[in-house]
């Protein structure tokens, strides 16, 4: 079984000299990385090869529909404390070093190389060869090497999948992820755990160790072109696209729970993608060639399209709970409240082809505001909108993390800090430079709080959110009276068809307008301690469009 794809190397005792077998230049490229004595090489096997090798290896079980559930606890979520960058004579003085890139030593890495080729010896090891970026003058090749068959079925999902009959001996990847999530780094002074994310930009070289969060092997991908596109003038950014009928494209900025997957996956709309695009000379295109969706309370009247791809095969569900007859409660956050779905896009009905559209005429930022006090949509300007950029705000609530009791303001800039490898401000002038250039319109879109924070208000109801989200895609807003909120300086429409008036008001949706007051001047007095690091860089005409705080004090 599988001995098409299967290769052994010359030195094991039973080496397979086959017609299809793994390609000579995989084998020499595990051997340079040190990883040539394993047993089994699994070389770009399909979805339903790599369904059987997980069953019989019990990384996994089946769903009553067929789909491959997995738990990756007690890592259910990234390790951004764990990530790394190496410092290196090509990259360092590109990248903005600091909490988000923190630096570790050429020499570490090559300890911990070495340590996952003895780790490997007689392990099997999966090979995946795919690419990064629709748009081909920008694509780059990925080889992701791991142990786990489920994580290589995760890839094929993920990344573009090359296209059938394409001849791959000559494939040299441009970027490389081992991920040998069993193998644990010994302690070193450099790390902060046993868990190690390692991306070193010279060598093209990702090293995944400690943890079975498939995520993390998407993400570095993403900090990899997130350091090469800007040097070829592209804008990588954290968020999803899709395309009206008439050919218009809009892009969803977004941190986790959000709303960029459930709000870019609508029915009127084409697809372009759910999470990483990149804004080139001619228009955006997906990196991507599937789709990482939350599945936390998912329902086919909410999200219909994302809920079908549960009950198709070559999907994954990681961290769900499955009950007797191993249908998914999508309710119970048991594992985690990151429960996670993997699939290819082409499983969305109306997914791009192409994966590529022209200049957003619309870019909206996503924020869930669990102090219940930004507007649920603003008009931006260019100035405001590079400053909310910059800020990159949403928050946490209660429960989303041990010790969380009250709603916590995250910052993260270009609303995706930690995979953005150069200074924000890199990326901020960027988004700025294109909007002056197309002329997009920005909206910020509070899906979170509305009629009081988290604990006493309610969620923004999905139904209005869309709602908003289509005014402002199909022009409603363009000339629409607005509103300016007297802390954050944002201009709101007073009308929307469809959703009530004093829904687009925050402050007449609080049972008490003085306890509105002190929590909005509480978040405003976060967003500017917050913003002091770009002041200087960025200047005034960006920094003074920020909260309205001495007017209110």
């Amino acid at each position: 079984m599988f001995l098409a794809r299967i290769a052994r190397f010359p030195g094991s005792a039973n080496f397979l000299a086959l017609s299809m077998h793994t390609p000579d230049a995989v084998l020499r490229d595990l051997a340079t990385l040190g990883l040539d004595r394993t047993q089994n090489v699994y070389y770009n096997l399909s979805p339903a090869e790599l369904y059987e090798l997980a069953i019989q290896r019990q990384e996994g079980r089946l769903t009553k529909y067929g789909v491959l559930a997995t738990r990756t606890d007690p890592h259910t979520g990234r390790s951004p404390n764990d990530r790394f960058v190496v410092e290196e004579s090509s990259s360092e003085d590109k990248v903005g070093w600091g909490s988000t890139n923190k630096a570790v030593s050429s020499e570490l890495f090559d300890r911990l190389l070495a340590g996952m080729g003895t780790y490997a010896q007689g392990r099997d090891v999966f090979v995946r060869d795919c690419y990064a970026g629709a748009d081909p003058r920008y694509r780059i090749k990925v080889r992701v090497i791991t142990e786990k068959a489920w994580h290589s079925i995760f890839a094929y999902n993920m990344f573009l999948r090359p296209a059938e009959g394409d001849d791959l001996a000559g494939f040299e990847p441009d970027f490389t992820v081992v991920d040998l999530c069993e193998f644990k780094a010994p302690e070193e002074e450099e790390l902060h755990s046993s868990t190690f994310i390692l991306l070193n930009l010279g060598r093209g070289l990702v090293l995944i160790g400690g943890t079975h969060y498939a995520g993390e092997i998407k993400k570095s991908i993403f900090s990899a072109l997130n350091y090469q596109l800007p040097q070829k003038n592209v804008f990588p950014m954290h968020c999803s696209a899709n395309i009206s009928p008439e050919g218009e494209s809009a892009v969803f900025f977004g941190l986790s729970g959000t709303g960029k997957t459930t709000l870019s996956a609508d029915a009127s709309r084409t697809l372009i993608g759910d999470d990483e695009h990149g804004w080139s000379d001619d228009g955006v295109f997906n990196f991507e060639g599937g789709c990482y969706a939350k599945a936390i309370k998912l329902s086919p009247e909410g999200e219909p399209e994302i809920y079908n791809t549960t009950k198709q095969f070559g999907t994954l569900v990681e961290n769900v709970v499955l009950n007797e007859d191993r249908s998914i409660d999508f309710d119970d956050a048991t594992i985690t409240q990151n429960t996670r779905i993997s699939y290819p896009i082409w499983m969305i009905p109306n997914a791009s082809e192409t994966g590529m559209g022209g200049h957003p005429k619309t870019v909206l930022f996503l924020t869930a505001d669990a102090f219940g006090v930004l507007p649920p949509i603003s008009k931006l300007t260019r100035e405001q909108a590079m400053y909310h950029f910059l800020s990159g705000y949403t928050a946490k609530v209660a429960g989303t993390e041990r010790g969380v009791t009250e709603p916590i303001a995250t910052f993260s800039a270009c609303f995706g800090e930690p995979f953005m490898v150069l200074p924000p401000t890199r990326y901020a002038e960027m988004l700025g430079e294109r909007i002056r250039t197309h002329g997009a319109q920005v909206y910020l879109v509070n899906t979170g709080w509305t009629g009081g924070p988290y604990g006493a208000g309610s969620r923004m109801k999905l139904a209005y959110t869309r709602r908003m989200v289509n005014a402002a895609l199909n022009g409603e807003l363009d000339n629409a009276e607005t509103i300016t909120d007297p802390f954050f300086g944002l201009a709101f429409p007073a009308e929307i068809e469809g959703v009530p008036s004093n829904v687009l008001n925050p402050r007449t949706t609080w049972e008490s307008v003085n306890a509105y007051d002190a929590k909005a001047r509480e978040l405003a007095g976060m967003f500017a301690e917050n913003f002091e690091k770009y002041a200087e860089v960025v200047g005034d005409a960006v920094s003074n469009v920020g909260p309205l705080i001495a007017e209110k004090a």
